[in-house]
């Protein structure tokens, strides 16, 4: 399966119209000092995919800092069988440089 680079546009609309899960997978402490509002948190160095929460009819969607991380977690959810191919490619710093609202804590 393919991994699909989303942009930022879509990831606004897809978090304000409730129609994307976005799991962050930078480490607890990169989270805590800014995510992207509504995402949610599986780090990559304790990531498994059978934690993936059910997203509800929502489609999933994986972020990291820059999107490298986030093609992995793809990659290791493909491997376990899971039918997930989207990522934020441009990630959190992509979503900082443009302005966008961050959360704060966990």
């Amino acid at each position: 399966m393919d991994i699909v680079d989303l942009d930022r546009d879509t990831i606004r609309e897809g978090l304000a119209d409730g129609s994307i899960l976005l799991i962050d997978v930078r480490e607890p402490h990169e989270f805590a000092m800014g995510h992207i509002p509504d995402s949610i948190l599986m780090p990559l160095s304790t990531f498994d995919p059978a934690d993936i929460p059910d997203a509800g009819g929502k489609r999933i969607v994986i972020s990291c800092a820059a999107g490298m991380r986030s093609r992995h977690a793809l990659m290791m959810a493909q491997a376990a069988g899971l039918p997930l191919a989207e990522h934020y490619a441009g990630g959190f710093k992509d979503w900082v440089m443009a302005g966008e609202e961050i959360a704060r804590g966990d």
